[in-house]
């Protein structure tokens, strides 16, 4: 390919660029037996390429997945009638741990629930892309190829003229766009839980970008019916958009959990009464349920009248008696994914275990099928990266950006994310994962 051929003087400089990024504080926290580690998110130089047309294809089904999904969640808070109509069983819904009873007949600031979507893919060796996930609670690592990007300009500014990349520095703009859009009217501010917060680098960093103010619960105060930010003389400001980067059950101690230090007493009552966007809208976490991923496809043929343009992975619902049987009947070749885990944890695969720990998993899946998920294994296609100076094929994933203001926006980049170990499938950072910058060429 001739991308790669100019891509020489990267590869030269990727020491540089990696010492620049541990310089820049540009890191992922992670807590293990109790303690909270920093370390740094390795970066490889080969760029992840996406030509011009199959990207458009990329597009057109992302947007159309993430205009459904808004649906259902609009839908599923209101009226249900995905559920009366028999789409999706009403005790899947409710037994998801993302569904908040609280936010029954809450509609937000110009009716949108997930504002930034982060949806992972993998490409199959058949080249066929697969959804294999929906994040639309609190997704991160767009900060990540955009000031790798930076660096890489700055270090071969020769490569990005000869190759036609989309730039990807506009992400700031679109994030910016989709947090005015739903400003109820103040100031927007980017509220983090704080320093030891495993995204914290990113938090402070799209502060930085789109000129929000990087906050904690501390700075926020509501009273009366506003919400207030309290600027470091002492003012308050009306504040009228919050990119949250806090969990739900976090957000507000005063209707959550009672024992938060980092939300803000009362901010749920304000959004409540539309005087706050809060971006992504509480409650969102149903939509992200691995299990609710399953009924994606047929939100999509509900909502949209449309066939989806891009396919989940083949995946089972032990839910179901005739999914169990097919599960059980071909556990060795599937992986199993608990539907309330993130991070690559609560993934297993029926190849790596043991007799006793396959009758153990088995008597857990009997016993709780709705907390299970069981997917075909998709060879991904394997991407080169460097190690110890020479290329080796690993597996990788892409985490696609889908940011809704007016109308869906998907960023022209992404987060590729790829396994250090050459016999893993678990991309994620907190698994020792790496990324690289993903390429989208503008023709």
């Amino acid at each position: 390919m001739k991308e790669m051929c100019d891509v020489a003087s990267l590869l030269e400089n990727s020491g540089t660029i990696n010492k620049l990024l541990a310089r820049y504080g540009v890191k992922f926290g992670i807590y293990k037996n109790g303690q909270f580690k920093e370390q740094l998110f390795p970066f490889d130089a080969i760029p992840r390429v996406i030509g011009h047309e199959e990207f458009r294809y990329l597009e057109k089904g992302l947007k159309q997945r993430v205009l459904a999904l808004n649906l259902f969640l609009r839908d599923i808070y209101s009226d249900k009638k995905i559920v009366k109509d028999g789409v999706i069983p009403e005790d899947f819904i409710f037994a998801s741990s993302g569904y908040m009873a609280e936010c029954e007949g809450i509609c937000p600031p110009k009716g949108i629930y997930s504002h930034i979507s982060g949806i992972d893919l993998v490409q199959a060796k058949d080249k066929n892309w697969y959804i294999l996930e929906d994040n639309l609670r609190v997704p991160s690592g767009a900060s990540y190829p955009m000031i790798a990007r930076g660096l890489c300009r700055r270090s071969s500014p020769g490569t990005f003229e000869k190759i036609p990349v989309e730039d990807n520095r506009n992400y700031a703009e679109l994030l910016r766009k989709t947090l005015d859009h739903v400003n109820v009217g103040g100031h927007t501010v980017i509220l983090t839980p704080g320093r030891y917060n495993a995204a914290y680098f990113e938090h402070s960093y799209l502060a930085e970008r789109t000129g929000a103010h990087l906050v904690s619960g501390n700075d926020l105060m509501v009273e009366g019916d506003k919400l207030y930010f309290i600027d470091y003389k002492g003012r308050k400001e009306t504040v009228g958009a919050v990119y949250r980067r806090i969990s739900d059950d976090y957000l507000d101690p005063m209707n959550f959990v009672p024992e938060s230090l980092i939300g803000v007493p009362h901010i749920f009552d304000v959004f409540k009464k539309g005087n706050v966007a809060l971006l992504n809208a509480p409650g969102n976490g149903v939509a992200d349920d691995k299990g609710i991923y399953y009924f994606v496809p047929r939100m999509i043929r509900y909502y949209l009248d449309e066939e989806p343009v891009l396919h989940n992975a083949p995946t089972y619902l032990p839910f179901y008696e005739e999914d169990m049987k097919y599960t059980l009947e071909n556990f060795d070749r599937l992986v199993l994914k608990d539907v309330a885990e993130a991070g690559g944890y609560g993934v297993v695969f029926g190849s790596s275990m043991t007799k006793q720990q396959k009758a153990d998993f088995i008597a857990l899946l009997k016993r709780e099928p709705r907390r299970f998920i069981a997917q075909e294994v998709i060879d991904f296609l394997d991407i080169d990266i460097m190690e110890n100076g020479n290329p080796v094929p690993r597996k990788a994933d892409l985490r696609a950006f889908v940011l809704m203001g007016e109308e869906p926006m998907v960023w022209k980049s992404g987060l590729t994310r790829f396994s250090r170990n050459p016999d893993s499938f678990i991309v994620n950072s907190s698994q020792g994962g790496g990324f690289k910058d993903t390429w989208v060429l503008s023709r």
